[in-house]
């Protein structure tokens, strides 16, 4: 059919509505998501660990708390920017609340080391989450009380207040995914085995299994 001037107009308009219909439908799912920025250790391992969370859309591992802009990995780990390695996690709270979030967080960290977390220790690895406003505060010291009830022992989990998160180097997204070869203490792998190799001999879920029980969320699922 060949489309004659006078029904130009109308295609036009039809097409118009079908751009700004889409357009609507991409701004409403950008804003049906939130995040919450957290800090458990090895970011690989609470990337990884969220990731698998029916809600959770992305989580990206990076830097928060510090004062270097766009920081390096090896000047976080190195010390002196004040920064903690985190994980930015954006959800959709139509299926995970932010309080849920954080009960399945401090249920996979040991909120107990001050020092670290498992065999990475310095101040780059304490655990922290970041919170924006007081009902996140709120929300994260609630959380605080209840793993403290929950294990009879003083949770030391920093509440900070947010301020910009940095992004990793791309070398450390989703690192317990990618098939690149890495060379370790047992030879080649590829970064999913590393990851695997890394997460057992830290003995991450060993003391989170010791603390947590049955209620730790994410035992069993990196083997």
């Amino acid at each position: 059919m060949i489309a004659t001037f006078s029904n130009l107009k109308p295609m036009a308009l039809a097409a118009a509505i079908v751009v700004g219909i889409a357009l609507q439908c991409t701004g409403a799912h950008a804003q049906d998501t939130r995040t919450i920025v957290v800090a458990g250790g090895c970011f690989w391992c609470v990337e990884s660990d969220f990731e698998r969370v029916d809600g959770v859309v992305e989580a990206v591992s990076g830097f928060a708390g510090g004062n270097v802009d766009n920081p390096t990995y090896r000047q976080v780990v190195s010390g002196g920017t004040g920064h903690i390695e985190a994980v930015k996690i954006t959800y959709d709270p139509s299926k995970v609340t932010y309080s849920g979030l954080l009960d399945l967080f401090f249920r996979s960290i040991d909120p107990t080391d001050a020092g670290g977390q498992f065999c990475d220790r310095g101040a780059s690895y304490r655990s922290a989450v970041f919170v924006t406003g007081d009902r996140q505060a709120a929300a994260a010291n609630k959380a605080i009380a209840k793993a403290q009830r929950a294990l009879g022992q003083e949770v030391v989990t920093e509440v900070i207040e947010a301020d910009r998160f940095w992004p990793a180097e791309e070398y450390h997204q989703d690192y317990a995914k990618k098939s690149e070869i890495v060379l370790t203490r047992r030879g080649p792998k590829t970064k999913a085995e590393a990851y695997k190799f890394y997460r057992k001999a830290c003995g991450r879920d060993a003391r989170v299994k010791e603390l947590w029980g049955s209620d730790a969320p994410f035992i069993g699922g990196h083997s």
